[in-house]
């Protein structure tokens, strides 16, 4: 660990230090980081500490791997755009583009290692099939929040208080130990299965000869077949092994019939980032139950056994030790008594919201009916500037969404929408104000809006990096200086601005935006998209506002939500009134419960109403 002085060249890697009445220590999420750094051998980052004290190096000695380039950095001293997000958070040299969360930094410095040496086929291989480890964000993906969310959450409270958890298991822990006993999914897992019918066919001969039976031990799992597959894709100088024709009869044994695989690492046969994230997390957890309570273990036999498989892969043990990790040596079968009552799961049933929705019967006019007769319908306000339109010919091509690689058609459509976001932004904008474009896509509306308002500074967040560079590259041309990137989930943005806008924030993302606007008292400028998703999740529940709850139940509300959707110009016009009627009751709905956030709220169409089918725009502005 060498500290020095900040060198421009390098990209910045700031992860956080908690000090507790004077003692310094690393949260998890820092201590995954700093694993993956050592698992990977990359030393391209420039890391820096983020403390609210001097000099906490030396406190961290042996937690932080050698051969880093490590400083301090106070809290008040960060750059702009890493100010605004929870870290990690990674920013390029060029201090307009930041990268922050748990999943989106890890998986950033995998791109990067990959990008240096591009031989590293053993992390290339983190990423998973077709790369797509732990990309789907925690908003949307159950398993990404348990990993890293949920499951670093629960092990710090637990490390908080290990007294008081003597009686229970956390409930994302539990989940985990749940999930590892599922049947396990990949890619061309048909052969492998044929192959272990083959071994277990083996095997029966061998050990089951004539009048004797094999004895069973339940608690017992010898994945052979599996777990010679998950250490030959970990090789690096693996060869495929050469293909042999399965036996007759184990070529005519119908999928449906063959052996499940059993999981040998967390997302199944193969080693892959989510077991970077787990490892140091079940490691810490796995140390305090066995001071604490080591009766425990024994309710925890698959997170045991998966434990014990990650120590046999040497570029574990090696980070584990450059990061001061005593990896333990535990028993798969617990000494202790077995208890007698299981220990409470403490909401483990509550997985989180089903991504399914109630299923319904019949059209929406009976809902549509009923709220009408409580005295609720769409209302929608006059659009205050209805000829309003960017001055498109003025402009740089960079400006024009046509830039996008769209159709000339689309592209109108595009810049009329565009027409009415950038209307209503101007309305509130005031020079110095800070306007972030969410779920900004490759900058349509954020790069727009940084042009024709260069006395305001815009941020574009994003969770797709492909999407995010294209606007940066975009905005580049352009030469604009009052621009910034974030690429990020939309929980891990915390920063304070004036304006919030988003072009068809699809479900309960227009929610999500709402919600941030909300905590900021931002004004905001949405146009709601993909109503029939949805659904009620963790931070929200639906009908939002006390009056539609009052009236509706959220299977009713649902029905409404899906026929909003039903707005395409190939529908009958009816059935498209119907829809526009819908949509107008669902954004009636999200006003009225933004208004008791002490929000002024109008919802409008766009014009010309052609130019999207999902065409109304909620604009609201603090009151109080």
């Amino acid at each position: 660990m060498k500290q020095t002085e900040p060198q421009k060249d390098r990209e910045r890697l700031y992860l956080e230090v908690s000090t507790v009445n004077g003692a310094v220590s690393l949260p998890l999420h820092s201590s995954i980081v700093l694993f993956l750094l050592s698992y990977t051998e990359c030393s391209s980052f420039h890391v820096y500490l983020v403390t609210d004290q001097a000099d906490v190096l030396p406190s961290l000695s042996g937690l932080v791997p050698e051969g880093l380039v490590v400083s301090e950095v106070r809290r008040d001293e960060l750059p702009g755009l890493v100010r605004m997000c929870r870290l990690p958070a990674a920013l390029e040299p060029d201090v307009c583009f930041c990268r922050a969360g748990l999943a989106v930094v890890l998986r950033h410095i995998i791109q990067s290692v990959c990008q240096l040496t591009p031989g590293r086929k053993d992390v290339a291989s983190l990423l998973g099939f077709k790369n797509t480890c732990l990309k789907a964000c925690a908003e949307v993906s159950q398993w990404t929040r348990l990993c890293e969310l949920d499951i670093p959450s629960a092990v710090e409270e637990h490390l908080r208080n290990p007294e008081d958890q003597m009686c229970r298991l956390p409930a994302a822990i539990l989940n985990l130990e749940k999930r590892l006993g599922e049947p396990v999914k990949v890619h061309n897992d048909d052969k492998i299965r044929r192959q272990k019918l083959q071994q277990q066919k083996k095997s029966d001969s061998k050990l089951k000869g004539p009048g004797t039976e094999m004895e069973s031990h339940p608690n017992e799992s010898h994945p052979g077949v599996e777990l010679s597959a998950a250490l030959a894709k970990l090789s690096a100088d693996a060869v495929p092994s050469p293909s042999t024709r399965e036996r007759s009869d184990i070529r005519k044994v119908k999928t449906t019939d063959l052996p499940e695989l059993e999981h040998v690492f967390a997302e199944g046969l193969y080693f892959t980032l989510t077991d970077v994230v787990l490892l140091p997390c079940i490691h810490q957890y796995l140390v305090s139950l066995q001071k604490h309570t080591p009766c425990t273990l024994s309710n925890l036999p698959l997170l045991l056994r998966w434990y014990q498989r990650v120590q046999e892969l040497p570029s574990v043990l090696r980070a584990a030790k450059d990061c001061g990790m005593a990896l333990l040596s535990l028993s798969m079968t617990d000494p202790c008594p077995p208890q007698t009552e299981a220990p409470l799961p403490s909401g483990a049933d509550q997985e989180g919201p089903k991504l399914k929705q109630e299923p319904f019967i019949g059209g929406p006019r009976p809902t549509l009916t009923k709220l009408q007769e409580n005295g609720i319908d769409a209302v929608y306000s006059a659009h205050p500037c209805p000829s309003w339109t960017v001055d498109w010919e003025s402009l740089p091509a960079a400006v024009n969404p046509t830039e996008g690689k769209m159709s000339d058609a689309r592209a109108v459509r595009k810049q009329q929408q565009l027409n009415n976001l950038v209307a209503m932004v101007t309305e509130l904008a005031h020079p110095g104000h800070t306007v972030v474009d969410f779920c900004s896509g490759g900058g349509h509306v954020g790069i727009v809006l940084a042009y024709t308002l260069p006395k305001c500074q815009v941020i574009l967040i994003e969770n797709k990096e492909e999407s995010l560079v294209r606007a940066r590259d975009r905005s580049a041309q352009l030469g604009l200086t009052n621009i910034g990137f974030i690429q990020t989930n939309l929980d891990y943005f915390t920063g304070n601005f004036n304006i919030g806008v988003a072009l068809h924030a699809c479900g309960v993302a227009t929610d999500m935006v709402l919600d941030r606007c909300l905590q900021a008292r931002a004004g905001f400028v949405i146009s709601p998209c993909c109503y029939g998703f949805i659904q009620n999740t963790l931070k929200f529940n639906f009908p939002k506002s006390a009056r539609f709850a009052e009236t509706l139940s959220y299977k009713e509300h649902m029905i409404l939500c899906r026929f909003a959707d039903q707005t395409a110009v190939s529908l009958p016009s009816e059935r498209r009134l119907i829809g526009k009627r819908c949509m107008g009751l669902v954004d009636l709905d999200r006003s009225w419960a933004a208004e008791t956030h002490g929000y002024s709220v109008r919802v409008m169409t766009m014009v010309p109403e052609g130019c999207s089918p999902k065409n109304n725009m909620l604009v609201g502005i603090p009151t109080r």
